[in-house]
């Protein structure tokens, strides 16, 4: 999903990532940054902590993101069979009620109080580390303000895909997306 994300906003600037550049797919995901540090690239594409950790240690700086410049695209997303929402509609209500209770407190808290949260799920982190990288993301808008799966979003995720040439047909928004709980969830304060 990266790559299609980023060679989708290429595209949207005019540039071919066919033709305009080469994308270096041989490298593991996660030596990316090693890669980069050691000259093999001139840029690179990185999920945190390792875009914060390049631009701290001096060996790169943060120029764009993917999150910003393509829009809403609905990274996270979650699946269920309609007969399991049909079965255990108040498991699916409670399992959102905690996902927004979650983006609250993102969207209610400072970097810091998050940072001080979430730092022992990150242990080989920084904390300062992880509260730059969550005053990034409050400054990028990345966390919604709830877990609505947008029409909007839907029809972005589908032109990326489509463009990428890993959707051979279109799906109706109706056909997949439920946002009853969500809009549930979303009035639960």
């Amino acid at each position: 999903m990266p790559e299609m994300v980023f060679e989708y906003i290429l595209k949207k600037n005019g540039i071919d990532p066919k033709t305009d550049l080469t994308i270096d797919q041989s490298i593991n995901f996660g030596l990316t940054a090693a890669a980069f540090t050691s000259s093999d690239a001139d840029y690179t594409v990185e999920f945190e902590p390792f875009a914060t950790s390049l631009e701290l240690e001096g060996n790169g700086h943060v120029v764009a993101s993917l999150g910003t410049d393509s829009g809403y695209v609905p990274y996270t997303a979650y699946s269920a069979k309609k007969s399991y929402l049909k079965a255990h509609p108040e498991v699916v209500q409670k399992f959102t009620n905690a996902i927004q209770k979650g983006i609250d407190y993102v969207n209610s808290h400072s970097a810091e109080e998050i940072a001080k949260t979430i730092q022992p799920q990150f242990k080989e982190t920084p904390l300062e580390n992880i509260t730059k990288i969550i005053e990034r993301y409050k400054e990028q808008d990345t966390w919604k303000e709830d877990t609505i799966f947008e029409k909007d979003s839907f029809d972005l995720l589908q032109n990326i895909l489509e463009e990428a040439g890993e959707l051979p047909a279109r799906v109706p928004y109706e056909d997949l997306v439920t946002t009853e709980f969500s809009k549930k969830a979303k009035e639960i304060k």
